[in-house]
């Protein structure tokens, strides 16, 4: 069972999850796993890989809101061999095919950081 809880700007408990942080995180791992599977195919050899995604969002007057965008902020290692521009390219490529980023009406950025090992 996933324990939730509301924002606490919205008075929510802080050590519990909420809806917004979820969907940031489903748009990261859906993003992250569509990478590796096209690194893999690609040839391109992931030692490692971290996120720091960010949503932003807006509110209006009455309440309600919106997410206005969220970017993704891979950080993802890659051994020496492995070709660095390939690596950074496929983010484009994951971004477009993730099922998540397309279901959404608002824009999935990422900036991306490919490290050597």
């Amino acid at each position: 069972m996933l324990r939730g809880s509301a924002d606490p700007a919205y008075r929510g408990d802080a050590d519990r999850h909420n809806p917004e942080d979820l969907l940031v995180a489903a748009l990261s791992a859906c993003h992250m796993l569509w990478y590796l599977h096209l690194c893999a195919s690609a040839g391109v050899v992931v030692t490692a890989y971290e996120d720091r995604a960010e949503g932003t969002m807006r509110t209006h007057a009455d309440g309600a809101g919106e997410f206005a965008k969220v970017t993704l902020r891979p950080r993802v290692t890659i051994t020496g061999d492995s070709d660095a521009a390939t690596a950074e390219r496929l983010h484009e490529q994951a971004n477009a095919l993730c099922f998540i980023a397309r279901s959404v009406a608002f824009p999935v950025g990422h900036a991306p950081e490919i490290v050597r090992a």
